[in-house]
């Protein structure tokens, strides 16, 4: 019933939510010194042209009806064309949705495979020298900016050695499209040979998201776990001869991972903002690529669309985290 109660609850502020972040990105994006008519006119168009262009698009109107508009074009499921494609926002975005999420997830769950055990170890031997090593690491980690970072991955791993592809999901066309992620589209089919391939495209541009986002987990584990074992309940079970391992495992871990669960849902929405980047230099066909073409092209229908799905899956993702809140530790339901 708590659970179900907590649902609603944060259900009930999805809507304040994005249309607050709606309203931001709206009125950012309309103010800049650009004029997505002109862009649609071209660069010999008349000011008549362009004019007439403005108002079919109804950019003549005031912000606050623009806005209006919007919303009711959102609540019957329409987004609008984008002026960079000339197709249906949503046409784009679910067809670019899969790559972005595959990415994400894959690095999602290669942070928390690494991160989880390291800030572990880190935890039980406190102040030794692999402590000491993964502080500094997960600190450079955190320090070192994506798109510099995956430059330099390029240069050494594709460029130099040639052990990587330098970008896209595939070489060549993808699988058969079943769910849009090549990963499992090619065990379903059973073709192993793009599967390779996708694995290896994926490599670098998951390296460099899941480093930042690896840095995190551990730190957030370390913290955890620390103050787990000074816990009254640690040292009751361990001076009743529980073994250190169950005690650890079982009952520690447990304890520790909700400040971890709850940034590993902030770091899903982070990877998202950072694979805008990271798609761009990886040349991967996301989210994260179509938004920055459609904002160097004044899109506002394909900006406001992108805001739309990564608002959505971000309030989503934050929902599933207080559930998984709930479920370590049913005393953090409210």
């Amino acid at each position: 019933m708590k659970t179900f109660v907590l649902v609603v609850n944060r259900l009930a502020w999805f809507v304040p939510t994005l249309l607050g972040l709606l309203a931001i990105v709206f009125f950012i994006s309309h103010v800049i010194p650009a004029d997505p008519a002109a862009f649609v006119a071209g660069e010999n168009a008349t000011p008549e042209t362009v004019a007439a262009i403005r108002a079919r698009l109804g950019l003549d109107q005031p912000l606050y009806v623009q806005f209006w508009r919007y919303i009711l074009s959102i609540l019957d499921g329409d987004m609008g064309r984008s002026i960079y494609t000339g197709r249906p926002v949503v046409e784009d975005l679910l067809s670019r949705l899969p790559a972005t999420l595959e990415l994400t997830l894959v690095t999602v769950l290669v942070s928390i495979a690494v991160g989880v055990p390291l800030g572990v170890v880190a935890a039980l031997r406190r102040n030794s020298w692999l402590d000491h090593g993964l502080r500094v690491v997960t600190i450079a980690g955190l320090a070192i900016a994506s798109f510099w970072f995956a430059i330099l991955l390029q240069l050494l791993f594709s460029m130099r050695l040639g052990w990587t592809p330098l970008g896209g999901r595939v070489e060549g066309w993808g699988p058969e499209q079943i769910t849009g992620f090549y990963l499992i589209d090619a065990l379903i089919l059973q073709d192993h040979e793009i599967l390779l391939d996708a694995l290896q495209h994926m490599i670098l541009p998951v390296v460099t998201l899941a480093v930042p986002a690896t840095a995190t987990i551990v730190r957030f584990t370390r913290a955890g776990m620390l103050n787990a074992l000074q816990s009254n309940y640690v040292l009751y079970e361990t001076a009743m001869g529980y073994p250190r391992r169950l005690v650890i495992w079982k009952y520690v871990l447990r304890n520790a991972l909700i400040g971890t669960v709850t940034q590993i849902g902030l770091i899903f929405g982070i990877l998202l903002a950072g694979a805008v980047v990271v798609e761009a230099v990886f040349d991967w066909p996301g989210l994260g690529t179509f938004a920055v073409n459609s904002i160097l092209s004044s899109d506002y229908n394909a900006v406001m669309g992108f805001t739309v799905i990564v608002g959505t899956m971000f309030i989503v993702v934050n929902l599933v985290v207080d559930i998984l809140h709930g479920m370590i530790d049913p005393r953090e339901v409210r």
